[in-house]
């Protein structure tokens, strides 16, 4: 059955160059099977006409608040009353300020203060804009109220800028509305997941590090907190949001990680996703190493070993049910195939890091699940956090029945 079969969706418009990807969404949400009836605000209809998404929903678009014709077929009680979600994609920063605030001075608006449906956002701004503080803070008054938050993503934008503030792609909209309506495989779990890079320093200038970008581990503590777990992130230095209804500890090194996973212990689930440094300098210099030209053998570093984080929780009396993942260039398979074992998991994602398409910085994964019989679950190509979703669902199935006796 298509995911949002038989949903009735408000899809809100307002204005704002990624307002040319709503007409796509209209697309992928009727493909799901959603009923689709477009309101936009005179902003928009600057950017995209409204003749454009009523072709694309097969309804009137609704503009203006105070249109005869508008309120004798459906007026905006009416719809605000038909809805089953009310999605503003995108949402400007004075949609985010107005709406959390309570003004209503358009249709858009004025729908929101009358649903009683579900509500979701997909900002759209400069990212100047998404980091101000006023921006922010508006955002986190609508989340306690209960408002769904999707995205946005981290790329380039309309005015040249990069940076974190565009508008997610709409199937991965489409995708989040119909988690919207999923069932909390998860619910009362509390989820611990390690995502990013550790980093351990050589000197106050340098480091060791890695190339993960930690969008899978982020994907996935997103994932949970829809599935409705309790969701503690314990993340390594990355450039990313933290997602909606998560608890985010920021750390650098693996040692800092081991410790703020143990601070954060017990927890029903482990998702170990971070790509934790193997060693660290055996001593960290205090000022930073100036290069000896005299030198020719250049720096020597001693190297020794960082605590495994993940078969050091795996083997605690009060052992939560451990999800690893192995990110392999070789025989990947038979190596994650070992680490399961040889680190007492329940759970293994393998991944290969060695392709382009789905490595390390790549918004697209592709894995391979393993359990403890050797079962294999392969998730074929997809947005990370497409997969993460597909892997919360996949865990939820296999963990043990005085954890999800509930469900």
């Amino acid at each position: 059955m298509q995911a949002l079969q038989q949903k009735r969706i408000v899809l809100g418009v307002t204005g704002g160059i990624a307002a040319y990807k709503s007409a796509e969404l209209v697309r992928r949400l009727r493909e799901q099977g959603a009923t689709v009836r477009v309101v936009m605000t005179q902003a928009a209809t600057r950017f995209i006409t409204p003749l454009t998404l009523q072709a694309l929903s097969g309804h009137p678009v609704y503009v203006d608040l105070f249109d005869a014709q508008s309120e004798a077929a459906m007026g905006h009680i009416e719809l605000a009353r038909w809805a089953d979600l009310l999605l503003i994609a995108p949402a400007s920063a004075n949609c985010l300020g107005k709406l959390a605030h309570g003004l209503a001075d358009d249709l858009l608006s004025t729908l929101l203060l009358a649903t009683k449906a579900k509500v979701a956002l997909a900002p759209a701004m400069n990212q100047a804009m998404w980091s101000h503080p006023a921006t922010q803070v508006n955002l986190a008054l609508l989340q306690s109220r209960g408002v769904q938050v999707f995205g946005p993503a981290v790329g380039s934008q309309a005015c040249g800028d990069i940076g974190v503030g565009r508008m997610l792609e709409a199937a991965e909209i489409a995708a989040l509305a119909a988690s919207c309506f999923a069932r909390q495989v998860l619910a009362g779990l509390r989820v611990l997941i390690t995502a990013g890079p550790t980093q351990e320093s050589i000197d106050p200038v340098r480091y060791i590090s890695n190339h993960s970008s930690g969008k899978m581990g982020f994907a996935l503590a997103s994932a949970a907190a829809e599935a409705g777990a309790q969701v503690t992130l314990i993340a390594g230095p990355v450039h990313l949001p933290t997602p909606a209804r998560v608890k985010r500890v920021d750390v650098k090194s693996a040692r800092e990680m081991l410790k703020a996973c143990e601070a954060a212990m017990p927890c029903d689930v482990l998702i170990a996703a971070a790509a934790v440094a193997d060693y660290h300098p055996q001593t960290a210099a205090k000022q930073k190493l100036k290069k000896n030209p005299q030198n020719p053998n250049g720096l020597r570093l001693q190297l020794v070993c960082n605590p495994d984080i993940l078969a050091t929780l795996a083997q605690r009396k009060d052992r939560p049910f451990c999800v690893g993942f192995a990110a392999e260039t070789e025989h990947l398979l038979e190596h994650a195939t070992s680490k399961l074992r040889d680190k007492n998991l329940d759970l293994i994602v393998a991944n290969d890091v060695k392709r382009s398409d789905i490595g390390f910085n790549s918004d697209d994964n592709a894995v391979t699940l393993i359990d403890r019989q050797g079962q294999q679950t392969r998730l074929d190509k997809a947005r990370k956090s497409e997969i993460a979703r597909q892997l919360m669902g996949l865990i939820a199935s296999h963990l043990p029945s005085p954890i999800n006796g509930s469900f």
